[in-house]
Parts: C-alpha cells; sequence; structure tokens
C-alpha cells in the first residue's frame, strides 16, 4: 500500500537524503505536533530500504505509545515490512528485525546484541539528553563504536531543551542542523491544523513568590502556589463557562495533588473526567486514555503525561495550569489540541492560559528560543475583549475572529505595537491580506554566495521583498524549487537569469499577507486568483 505524501512531507524526506548525501551530518526535521511525523518515518525507512535492502534501521522514542503508533502508522503503507518491536510495555524483544522499533529503556544495554545498525530515526528528538551518561548517550555510543559511520535523523516539533538550547549548536550536540522545518501556520492555512486561540483569564498562578532551580521553577513551591484555593475555583468556573460547549478537555497541572484538586472542582461543575498520572497504572491509564478518546470522559488532567505523543483529534480545549521555563513543554501542550478532527466538525482549539505561558514563551507558531532578544522585555501585551463572545484579541484587530463582531475605529492617536503577541502570531482574517499592484524580478548577489532571485511586490506606495534561492543547494533550493513550481511551469530554471527569462510563465499573487519578524515585516503567504475555481493561497 502506498500514500500520497503531503507536500512538507515529501520536502522533509528529500532534504534529509540530501543532506546526508552532501556528508552534512545528522539532521534534524523540524515538524509541528500534527504534522504527520510517523509518516515521514514511515517513508524515510521504506525509501532506504528500496534502495539498500540489506540496511539496519532502528525507530527510537521514549514510551511504548509511540512505538507502537510509529509501528502502525509503517504496517499501514508497507504491510510486508521487515518489522518488528523491541518493547518491555507491548511484550515483544523482536532484536533481530532489521527495522526495528524501540522504547530507550529497553533497548539501551543491547547495542551488543543488535550488532548492524546503520541508522537511526528518533522520534521527538527534544527529549535526548545532552549528557553521554544517559540511556541515550550510551546507547547510540556503543552503536558508533560498532559502526562510526552510523547516521542519525531527528524529528521534533521544538528543536531546543531548557537546559542545553537548541539540539543542533554548542559542545556536544548530537545534530548537525536543520535539514527541514515547517511552519505551524503553513499548516493551519492549508488546514492540516485547527488554529489555537485564547481568551484573557480572569484567574492566573501567582508565581511572583517562586524560586528557580535548574532552570526550572522550584516544584514544592510551585505547588504551593497553585493550590490557591481560589484560583483553583476561578480556574474551574472559567473552564466550565469558556468550555461548556467543547467536546474534550485536556488540563495541564502542577502536581498531583494539584490536579486532583482540579479534578474534584471540575466535577463539582457536573464534568465527567480523572486524573492521568505517571505513575497511574498502565492499564488504568489505558482504560481513562480510551473512554477520553470514546467522549466518555469529558476531560482528563495530567502530571507529567500526555504532553507528546497522545493524539486525540476530538480535543478542542487545553487549560496551561502548570507555569513552566520550558518553551518545548508550551509548545507541546498547546499542540495537544491542533489536529484537526472533520468528523466532528471541529474548528479551533480555545487554549486557556492561566500560567502566564503565552507571556512567557511568545506565540504558539513563533516562541521564543533560546537566546532571542524578544524574550524577557516584559509587561502584558495590550488585549481588547470581545463583547459579544468575550475572546480576547489585539488591540489593532478590527473583526472578531471567533463571531465576527467589527470593533469600532480607534480614536486617531499614536500606535505603540506591542512587544507581545497573541497565542498565534498572526490571525488569518481577509483584513490581513494586502492587494499586490506588482511585482518585479531582480538578481541578488551577495559576497560569498550563489546568486539569488529578488522579487520585489508593490502594495500602494510600499514595496516588500523575499528572495528565491535557486543556485543555492540542499533545503534552500529544495524550498526554491517549491516556491517556482507553485508559480510557474516546470522544469524549474537552475539559474538566476534564466528565471528572469521566463518570468512571463510566473503566476503573480493578487495578495499577500506579512508577520512581524524582530524588526521587520517578513512576507508569510500569498493568495492567487482562481484558475477556474476558489482562490488559492500558499
Amino acid at each position: 500500500m502506498m500514500i500520497t505524501l503531503r507536500d512538507y512531507q515529501a520536502e522533509a524526506i528529500e532534504a534529509a537524503w540530501q543532506w546526508m548525501g552532501e556528508g552534512k551530518g545528522n539532521p534534524l526535521l523540524v515538524e509541528p505536533t500534527g504534522s504527520g511525523k510517523a509518516f515521514i518515518i514511515a517513508e524515510l525507512c521504506r525509501q532506504a530500504f528500496a534502495m539498500d535492502p540489506g540496511v539496519r534501521i532502528i525507530n527510537l522514542v521514549h514510551t511504548r505509545e509511540l512505538v507502537a503508533q510509529n509501528y502502525a502508522e509503517l504496517i499501514g503503507i508497507w504491510p510486508d515490512a521487515p518489522a518488528g518491536i523491541c518493547s518491555a510495555g507491548l511484550g515483544r524483544r523482536d532484536l533481530h528485525s532489521r527495522l526495528l522499533f524501540a522504547s530507550i529503556q529497553s533497548i539501551f544495554r543491547r547495542a551488543y546484541v543488535l550488532q548492524q545498525c546503520d541508522m537511526v530515526i528518533i522520534d521527538e528528538a527534544h527529549l535526548i539528553p545532552r549528557k553521554a551518561d544517559t540511556m541515550y548517550g550510551k546507547f547510540l555510543a556503543d552503536l558508533r563504536t560498532i559502526n562510526p559511520h552510523l547516521k542519525i535523523i531527528g524529528l521534533t516539533a521544538t528543536p531546543f531543551r531548557l537546559d542545553s538550547g537548541m539540539l543542533h549548536r554548542g559542545e556536544g550536540a548530537m545534530f548537525d542542523g536543520i535539514a527541514h522545518e515547517t511552519s505551524v501556520l503553513r499548516l493551519i492555512e492549508q488546514g492540516y491544523l485547527c488554529p489555537p486561540r485564547t481568551w484573557r483569564q480572569s484567574a492566573e498562578i501567582d508565581t511572583s513568590g517562586v524560586g528557580i532551580r535548574m532552570g526550572e521553577y522550584v516544584q514544592g513551591q510551585l505547588e504551593a502556589a497553585a493550590m490557591d484555593e481560589r484560583t483553583i475555583n476561578s480556574i474551574a468556573d472559567r473552564i466550565a463557562v469558556a468550555g461548556a460547549d467543547r467536546l474534550g478537555r485536556i488540563v495541564f497541572g502542577v502536581s498531583i495533588k494539584h490536579c486532583e484538586a482540579l479534578v474534584e472542582a471540575l466535577r463539582a461543575r457536573g464534568f465527567t473526567g480523572a486524573g492521568v498520572y505517571g505513575d497511574t497504572p498502565k492499564a488504568e491509564r489505558d482504560r481513562l486514555l480510551a473512554e477520553f478518546k470514546a467522549r466518555r470522559l469529558r476531560f482528563l488532567v495530567s502530571k507529567e503525561v500526555l504532553t507528546t505523543g497522545f493524539n486525540a483529534r476530538h480535543l478542542d480545549l487545553i487549560a496551561l495550569c502548570r507555569p513552566t521555563k520550558s518553551t518545548g513543554l508550551y509548545v507541546q501542550m498547546i499542540g495537544r489540541g491542533t489536529r484537526t478532527s472533520p468528523e466532528t466538525g471541529k474548528t479551533d482549539c480555545l487554549v486557556l492560559d492561566f500560567a502566564g505561558a503565552v507571556k512567557t514563551h511568545g506565540p504558539f507558531d513563533d516562541p521564543f528560543l533560546p537566546g532571542d532578544k524578544r524574550k524577557g522585555k516584559g509587561g502584558d501585551a495590550p488585549f481588547k475583549e470581545c463583547p459579544e463572545c468575550e475572546l480576547t484579541c489585539a488591540t489593532a484587530t478590527r473583526y472578531c475572529p471567533a463571531c465576527g463582531h467589527e470593533f469600532p475605529p480607534p480614536e486617531p492617536k499614536v500606535l505603540v505595537v506591542p512587544d507581545e503577541k497573541p497565542v498565534l502570531s498572526v490571525q488569518t482574517l481577509e483584513s490581513d491580506w494586502l492587494d499586490v499592484t506588482g511585482v518585479s524580478y531582480a538578481p541578488h548577489a551577495k559576497i560569498g554566495s550563489p546568486t539569488s532571485l529578488r522579487v520585489t511586490y508593490q502594495v500602494g506606495l510600499t514595496t516588500h521583498r523575499e528572495w528565491v534561492c535557486l543556485e543555492h543547494s540542499g533545503y534552500a533550493r529544495t524550498k526554491a524549487e517549491g516556491w517556482w513550481l507553485r508559480r510557474a511551469p516546470a522544469p524549474v530554471p537552475a539559474t538566476v537569469a534564466e528565471a528572469i527569462e521566463r518570468q512571463d510563465q510566473i503566476r503573480t499573487p493578487s495578495h499577500i499577507r506579512l508577520q512581524r519578524a524582530g524588526k521587520y515585516d517578513e512576507i508569510a503567504g500569498f493568495k492567487f486568483e482562481p484558475i477556474g475555481g476558489a482562490a488559492e493561497a500558499a
């Protein structure tokens, strides 16, 4: 059985092979939660065996749930795959399979039993500690001793860690660079993910007196702050009111004690649900998750589980009741709710932020990364609340993205652009699209780099530019090919000069959309006039 890959999935696979073919080391593929990383892994494996039937690949993850999920996706695509499982939690140890799906806990001592391994593919790669004396470190070091030419491919939605920064930078980094990255906004605009949206909260856990240890809040002090009875009741009231018509709710708490208090408060307000924790027995956890997915439980409250590898498509409310300094954890928590659910008609995921997370970490689709100059500026971004549905909107919003309410025009005054943004960095509304009145193409030369194609869009009296790297290699060239093929017929020009000669073949977008990147705006989306159908967006 073959599947038709989505465009970005095919791009990611091609970029990984090109990266390794050029001898650049171990690549990272940065793909959002819900983007189908399991399909990317499966197709990478299938292509590897098509090129070399004698290859040995290990797919490595940290939980039995991910082992089962990734194995099932592969078998769905390739039923005759020479695949097996090594996971104590799943009761299997198929150590002689040429394509092995394994949990690190079950395999880290068995490198010399396995012997041959040509490639390791690691899902949720942000969970790998940089220290050499961990399970991941020891296992991969043993595999490298056996095979110095071992290739490692990492997949993650969050290519950074709280303790060591970006996964591909600094001493001891396992990966050598990002070979491909798919943006959250691209998947939202293409309809593969649903947008998160948030309301300003009437309650927030007070962390002003909570200390920091090893970069994270001190657990005991954080629990004491979170257990304030008035705050718990205010949180439960807000979840009950704002989420009254929501299908499934996940609440992330600080500790088991805190989670149990939230469970009790939500049950007191008429909701059915339960807590799921790291020490919940396997059979009980499986039962609760099945009940939730079947929509017999309306909520789950989680401590240290459900942040990765959990997939319930109907989930449409995330309550962040766990303040954290980890940007990766923040992104993973919200990402649980961004999967689409055509069978339920789900259109978005409501994020109730009781932890000050958006303020701390930035927009979900454009979070503050290690060393980000935007981080730590402080102060609350200015918001206004829709009088019809209570959605929190940026002050410059003209129409409420939830109910369409039109805000009255502001009084003339000097506007200050806020440093901080809502849960998404942009709102894809009609008012965000700018009319393009003209386009021009020219070569752009930079010392030490190949020439690129400079594209200038005229919008009224203003111009906006982008650069298409047709003469570059690697992912830059792959991205340029995608740009050309969305606008003009094949073949893709090999040079900028050829592209300019063929500029009359290039479709001109009718509109562009901008997003803020540091101090400047960059082009984030295009809309083309329809060709015998609905308008296209890219």
